[in-house]
């Protein structure tokens, strides 16, 4: 059993006390002897008079006696009261800051309206209402006077009343609920103050105030004031239904102190343990039982009969029959939910959490019960909720704190938590209000009466005899005194008659004058009155008349103001589609144009082959015919040859014909194999026009295909066009960099109309989102692709930006660098100098890098390089914005940190202050931030030692300058980053050189955030370099 004085704090400080209490003792209230109970009218309380006594009751609530008995019942009248919840953050702590430095908080809350939005992601967040919403600098003080106080106060009027903590483990319950404050009394928690203003609120001489102090721990109830009880069993009675522990520690207060000495005890056994997720994480529910005995003193005159009521008045001379009223207080600290992946719970610890998460199911399965209004309620499912079935749909007036974290490693947890709440404002509970007749200080007080007015008549007897006699004695001197009296009255009776007669005419006289003014007087008043009326009718009129005016302005300037922003953003992604859809046709009338062309030139060609064969076939038929001559001729040249064979003077021209016959052979079959050729050749070209004609075809068919997919898109921008005008008073609130320059300057599509979500909107942003994804699927992510390779500029600009806007989505992230998008970005940075291709390129470049895998492809793309060229050849102001978000995005992954300092991108980083836009400063900080956790988490786990890296490239000059800048964003990374190099040793020469402790010191103490303070503290202690030059100041 883990002995303890406190639990961890807001403050993230652990202390951890011994404390030695003395055994409880028990003390038992005084029975009364006959009970019974009365319930209020609405959700009014009984009011009290200046002298403390409640103010008579209704007639519908009056009591009346029954003529058997003197006890005295009253009207059933329930009252229906909601369960009131309240919802607390917790700060961020070291361990939060270490994990989610390059996070967003997943929790925004919105106290003024008593919202609180849930981001499930980057773009994705729902909103829930509570009674109350308490920020993480909320003072114990406000959460005791909000949630607690006016349930106590209900308590000391005698109704029951309960106070729950419900949360995740280690989000502050037990510093909400059971913090002591014993060395800072601000941090006193909810048990504390209540019973302070109990204690303040009671008389000890009439009054009784007593407490149980109890923990459910395994599903055994144990006495945290005497620890040798365990296993108290629970009795409930058949006929009210309350519930009651007989074997339970009753201690009776005596002043606050002796109610801290009963605390400490109690938490001194309570169990407690170190898990991952909490150094102290309660084992345990603890309650703490306080029940309170009041004396009420009513006037009982309304309430009896008339013959009674003599008898009453006379007997008790006016005073109210003396009534009690018996109430209970539960204050209730839950153990925190856990899961065990999470805490690391093994062996003792895992059964624990074991019998805790089932305690705490079974509440939650009471609690949605309850919410349905279901028939059945499952209150004896465990002894939490046997315990508090009063609490939830009984009698008692309950309010409910819930706790949650900031981290959205907790996300899961945290939304479980908000819905147990929620459900939980669906409860009314039925509040009564119980009282009892104290016949035995009644019967103690008739006795004393009846003894006080004994010695009263025996005295009064005795003085009635001496008066008589004195009286007896005074007459007989009046009678001789009222004899001379009488002559002398008579006398001047006389002289008194006369006067009076002449006053009475002068007093007539006056009377007539006094009521003639008065008159007047009522007829002035009447017309004075008559015109106050009328001017304050016509200034009512007036400022009501003035009032409605201005909020019709208001509303008006604020509608138009609404339209007018959400027609731009509706124009400007109409006009985005309108571009995409003319370069897609445009796309269509190059195809058919080139299609033309393409017929031409094959009609050309067709017709030159046809011509060339024709002109061959022609010069075949002419050397056919030039073949028939050398024939003849050879017919001719053997006639002659026959006639001349034994001439001599033949053979010569013999030899020469047998030549020029050679020569003709030759001829002859040069000509055969040139006739051969020209017919494998024409061949060939008719097999080529085939296979043209085909691909004609084939072109034709997917310009027909494209042709049905432009008009698709076509319908598909009129719909898209129908849909924006009906939702363009709601976005949806999404962080992206490429919606940056979409929206002209914003970071966030739909930041400022956030505030008007509603499911429908969520069901329109859908559908609209759904058809965008469906036109690009239609048209094909790789055709998208090709057009970045475009010649015309506009194209490109118009492709980047689409891929950019697929890029922040994560689900098209992979497909993306699949396809080649990643290269093809790359290269728009290699070789474009457009500034808006750059800027959206760079955009979505750091959309890809919010991906651990795409952040390693980057840089082996040389990505770093290509960034940091960018930022050296731009002045753009959004440009450097964008490569300074992808640079910041990739000094967040520790591995690739030497690489990307080798490639440039520190010095890239810090060139771009150059341009003095708070929005690149922020990105800058953010990255160097980024970059110093990530080194300080290598040093921490051993992976990486020496001097930061940062250092070399002038960073640490850079931030201890920029410690003080005036954006909280910007201010925020530097302290961050500062406070991460002062975990390395190695670096503390050249922080303290660079006057970086005077920087460290002021950030821990005048940091807006508290978890950056709390770090700086941290590193100022823990580092011997900067502690030794803190004493050496």
């Amino acid at each position: 059993m883990a002995s303890r004085s406190s639990r961890q704090s807001y403050s993230h400080n652990n202390n951890n006390n011994n404390n030695n209490g003395s055994s409880s003792s028990s003390s038992s209230s005084s029975s009364s002897s006959a009970v019974s109970s009365r319930t209020t009218v609405g959700h009014a309380q009984p009011a009290h008079n200046s002298s403390g006594r409640p103010k008579p009751l209704s007639a519908t609530s009056r009591r009346s006696v029954t003529p058997n008995s003197r006890t005295q019942s009253f009207h059933s009248d329930q009252e229906p009261r909601r369960v009131r919840v309240a919802i607390r953050l917790r700060p961020r702590n070291a361990e939060d800051l270490l994990s989610d430095a390059d996070f967003s908080d997943c929790v925004e809350l919105q106290p003024e309206l008593k919202r609180l939005k849930l981001s499930k992601n980057n773009w994705s967040s729902e909103s829930y209402r509570f009674d109350e919403v308490f920020t993480e600098t909320a003072s114990q003080k406000r959460v005791y006077e909000v949630v607690a106080k006016p349930v106590v106060e209900s308590v000391l009027n005698g109704y029951n009343g309960t106070v729950m903590a419900y949360g995740q483990t280690g989000t502050g319950k037990t510093y909400t609920v059971g913090r002591l404050g014993k060395e800072d009394a601000s941090e006193r928690g909810i048990m504390v103050r209540a019973l302070e203003d109990i204690i303040a609120s009671t008389s000890p001489a009439s009054d009784s105030v007593e407490v149980s102090y109890l923990q459910l721990y395994m599903e055994s109830i144990q006495d945290l004031l005497a620890p040798e009880k365990t296993n108290i069993p629970i009795n409930e009675d058949p006929k009210t239904g309350e519930v009651s522990l007989p074997g339970a520690t009753v201690a009776r207060v005596q002043d606050l102190d002796h109610f801290l000495q009963l605390l400490q005890v109690g938490e001194a056994n309570r169990h407690a343990a170190n898990t991952k997720m909490n150094t102290e994480s309660s084992r345990s529910h603890a309650i703490l039982m306080v029940h309170i005995r009041r004396s009420v003193h009513e006037k009982v005159n309304d309430e009896i009969n008339s013959q009674e009521k003599g008898t009453k008045s006379d007997l008790f001379d006016g005073n109210g029959i003396p009534i009690i009223r018996k109430s209970k207080l539960l204050i209730v600290d839950l153990a925190g939910s856990e899961r065990i992946d999470k805490s690391g719970s093994e062996g003792l610890l895992l059964e624990e959490a074991k019998f805790i998460n089932l305690s705490l199911s079974s509440l939650g399965k009471c609690i949605n019960a309850l919410a349905e209004n279901s028939s059945h309620i499952p209150t004896r499912d465990s002894k939490l909720t046997r315990l508090l079935r009063d609490s939830f749909g009984g009698s008692a007036r309950t309010s409910l704190i819930v706790t949650i974290g900031p981290s959205a490693r907790h996300h899961a947890e945290t939304a479980s938590t908000i819905m147990f709440g929620q459900r939980a404002m669906k409860i009314v509970n039925m509040v009564k209000l119980k009282e009892e007749f104290d016949y035995e200080s009644l019967s103690r007080k008739l006795e004393g009466q009846v003894d006080h007015l004994t010695a009263e008549i025996e005295r009064q007897q005795k003085l009635r005899d001496d008066d008589k006699y004195n009286l007896e004695k005074q007459l007989r001197e009046c009678h001789d005194s009222f004899a001379e009296a009488r002559k002398v009255l008579v006398t001047r009776s006389e002289i008194l008659e006369k006067e009076n007669i002449h006053l009475e005419s002068e007093m007539k006289g006056i009377l007539n004058e006094l009521n003639h003014q008065k008159d007047l007087n009522n007829l002035m008043q009447d017309k004075v009155a008559k015109l106050e009326m009328s001017l304050k009718h016509s200034e009512k009129v007036l400022a009501d008349t003035t009032e409605m005016y201005e909020k019709k302005m208001a509303e008006l300037i604020k509608q138009i103001e609404d339209e007018r922003a959400h027609s731009e953003s509706a124009e400007e992604q109409l006009a985005l589609m309108k571009k995409l859809l003319s370069e897609h046709q445009k796309s269509i009338q190059k195809h058919h144009m080139e299609n033309s062309t393409y017929q031409k030139v094959l009609a050309d060609t067709t017709q030159m082959y046809e011509n060339k064969i024709a002109e061959l076939v022609k010069q075949l038929q002419d050397e056919q015919a030039c073949f028939e001559c050398p024939e003849e001729q050879l017919y001719s040249a053997k006639k002659l040859l026959s006639d001349h064979q034994n001439s001599k003077q033949g053979q010569k021209q013999i030899d020469e014909l047998a030549l020029k016959l050679q020569e003709m052979y030759q001829l002859h079959e040069n000509t055969l194999s040139e006739l051969q050729s020209l017919k494998s050749e024409n061949k060939d070209l008719l097999l080529q026009k085939a296979k043209l004609n085909e691909e004609l075809h084939s072109v034709r068919q997917r310009l027909l295909e494209q042709e049905k997919q432009r008009k698709g898109i076509e319908n598909e921008l009129i719909k898209l066009k129908r849909a924006v005008p009906e939702n363009e008073n709601e976005f949806e609130d999404k962080k992206s960099y490429m919606k940056e320059e979409l929206s002209k300057g914003s970071s966030e599509f739909g930041n400022r109309m956030g505030s008007y979500r509603s499911n429908p909107l969520r069901e329109n942003i859908s559908g609209q989102r759904a058809t965008i994804a469906k036109i690009c699927e239609e048209v094909g992510l790789q055709k998208i692709l090709q057009l970045l390779t475009s010649e015309d500029s506009d194209v490109q600009v118009h492709a980047v930006k689409v891929v950019a806007n697929l890029a922040a989505e994560d689900i098209n992230q992979k497909r993306i660098v699949e396809e080649g998008g990643l290269d093809a970005l790359l290269m728009l940075l290699r070789s474009s100098e457009n500034t808006t291709i750059l800027r959206v390129a760079s955009g979505a470049i750091a959309n890809l890098a919010m991906n651990e895998m795409n952040q390693a492809l980057i840089m082996d793309k040389g990505g770093a390089l290509l960034l940091a060229k960018t930022a050296s050849k731009t002045e753009d102001p959004q440009t450097l914005r964008m490569v300074a978000g992808a640079l910041a995005n990739l000094c967040g992954n520790e591995k690739l940190l030497t690489v990307l300092k080798e490639d440039g991108g520190i010095k890239a980083l810090l060139g771009m202050v150059r341009s003095g836009s708070s929005d690149v400063i922020a990105q800058v900080a953010r990255g160097l931030a980024n970059f110093a956790k990530c080194e300080s988490r290598g040093v921490i786990q051993g992976h990486r030692i020496g001097r930061s890296l940062l250092i070399d490239d002038g960073a640490l000059t850079w931030l201890i300058a920029n410690s003080s800048t005036n954006s909280a964003s910007t201010r925020r990374h530097v302290e961050l980053a500062l406070c991460h190099l002062a975990q390395n040793e190695d670096n503390a020469k050249d922080i303290i050189s660079g006057g970086g402790v005077k920087v460290l010191i002021r950030i821990s103490v005048e940091s807006s955030r508290e978890d950056i303070r709390n770090l700086a503290k941290k590193m100022l202690r823990l580092n011997p370099s900067l502690q030794a030059d803190m004493h050496a100041r």
